[in-house]
């Protein structure tokens, strides 16, 4: 079975892109500790690569990013509140080029031909999560082999994602709901990094917006 290298971070996005993908490649996951408040997703990150079976799970600890990013955003910064609906301090400068960058590193040595990350179509607000970007950075990283490709020492990567198959995320929890059942409620969503999801985060409501159009009955805890 061909190889994927998926970045995970154990949250609703990542482990449905898993679930989604686990049929069609052998699965390596991979997470970052990039200094997140939500450090919490580590944990459960932990937890889903093994009940999805992965085939190996790194988690790399690039935590000095915290410091570089400093104040430009909230999910690294706790001095500003974290928005109910979207808002550009939510946004990490280009978190998933480094993330896929380092995920494609780990591909080539793998000699694995995907690398996936959970980006659908709700998340059209985010740069780095759109189709445009995904496949100019396929193109980059690429090239950045290309001797090894041209020799046959490496394979040709591509940068796949729910977004680029047209998935929004109801359409993508459908497909993880339909292979994980209620685990499903145990993935992690939220910004901030309490003992339940806050329940007010805009990612906790996007969640929930996501299960009502999914027509599945919402069973996680949240503070509200």
């Amino acid at each position: 079975m061909k190889k994927a290298v998926v970045v995970f971070s154990g949250g609703i996005d990542s482990v449905c892109t898993c679930a989604y993908l686990k049929s069609k490649y052998d699965l390596y996951g991979i997470s970052f500790s990039y200094g997140q408040r939500a450090n919490k997703e580590m944990k459960i990150a932990k937890t889903f690569s093994k009940i999805l079976g992965l085939k190996e799970h790194k988690i790399i600890d690039i935590s000095f990013m915290k410091n570089l990013y400093g104040e430009t955003n909230v999910l690294t910064s706790s001095k500003n509140m974290i928005p109910h609906k979207f808002d550009y301090s939510i946004v990490v400068p280009i978190r998933n080029a480094i993330f896929l960058s380092i995920a494609t590193a780990w591909a080539f040595t793998l000699n694995a031909s995907l690398i996936a990350y959970g980006a659908h179509k709700g998340d059209k607000n985010y740069p780095d999560c759109r189709p445009s970007f995904s496949k100019k950075i396929e193109q980059a990283l690429n090239e950045g082999e290309l001797d090894g490709i041209k020799l046959g020492i490496r394979k040709k990567i591509v940068i796949w994602s729910p977004f680029r198959e047209g998935l929004t995320k109801s359409e993508l929890l459908k497909k993880g709901f339909r292979v994980l059942g209620d685990k499903i409620f145990n993935t992690w969503s939220c910004y901030d990094n309490k003992k339940l999801h806050c329940g007010t985060c805009e990612s906790c409501n996007n969640r929930k917006a996501a299960f009502i159009k999914a027509k599945l009955h919402d069973k996680t805890k949240y503070l509200s």
